[in-house]
């Protein structure tokens, strides 16, 4: 799958799930429970134990129907070992060149994070396939509005601040996708096996991106 191809498949689906677990056992069944939901790509953060074995799993089980990348990168080095056990988009909290270039290298798309109007079209220049914007949460839709009206070509991607009902309300502020962590995996319902809730928690996430979606097709 080149890069536009990976790029457009999160376009597309608009939810990316972002994964931070104690328990790196259960993320095979969170994996499963959101795609029944609706929601196709998952970001597992280098935070996870054994990150890059468990993204090796998951690409093995479910590596056909979902995409799998990797987050909270850092380095070259990461972009290195999370392609070779088949991520297909790198994140970063930050833009960092490096990161950039490698995953440029290695034909998968990059997500470098940034804050400001200058370091979104920073990140933009310098070759991210989706600016991750963050965290999200302090800037505001309106934020997202201010800054694609002179800019309209920037790919911006929220996370901190999306809720399972307002995603839609991100994507009409400008965002081209949504980054969703805390309110789409209940870390209770996760303790507790309750994946039944999680895929429920992906069904209203979908169906608020959903919405939005036809609304503008009309």
């Amino acid at each position: 799958m080149f890069r536009g191809e990976i790029v457009k498949k999160i376009i597309d689906n608009g939810a990316v799930a972002v994964i931070r677990l104690g328990d790196s056992g259960k993320l095979v069944k969170v994996a499963e429970a959101i795609y029944k939901g609706g929601v196709e790509s998952i970001e597992i953060t280098m935070t996870t134990p054994n990150a890059l074995s468990v993204l090796e799993y998951c690409v093995k089980e479910f590596g056909d129907h979902m995409l799998f990348g990797v987050g909270s990168v850092l380095n070259a080095d990461t972009v290195k070992a999370a392609v070779d056990v088949g991520a297909k988009y790198i994140v970063s909290p930050v833009c960092i060149k490096e990161v950039i270039s490698e995953a440029q290298k290695l034909g998968v798309a990059v997500m470098p994070g940034a804050f400001t109007p200058t370091e979104i079209f920073s990140a933009a220049e310098a070759g991210a396939d989706v600016v991750k914007v963050f965290p999200a949460d302090i800037l505001g839709m309106t934020f997202f509005k201010s800054v694609k009206a002179p800019m309209p070509h920037l790919k911006m991607m929220p996370t901190g601040g999306v809720t399972l009902t307002n995603a839609g309300e991100w994507l009409k502020a400008g965002a081209c996708a949504v980054g969703v962590g805390s309110a789409l995996l209940d870390s209770k319902a996760i303790a507790d096996n309750n994946f039944d809730l999680l895929t429920q928690n992906a069904k209203t996430l979908m169906n608020s991106i959903n919405t939005f979606k036809n609304s503008s097709k009309g």
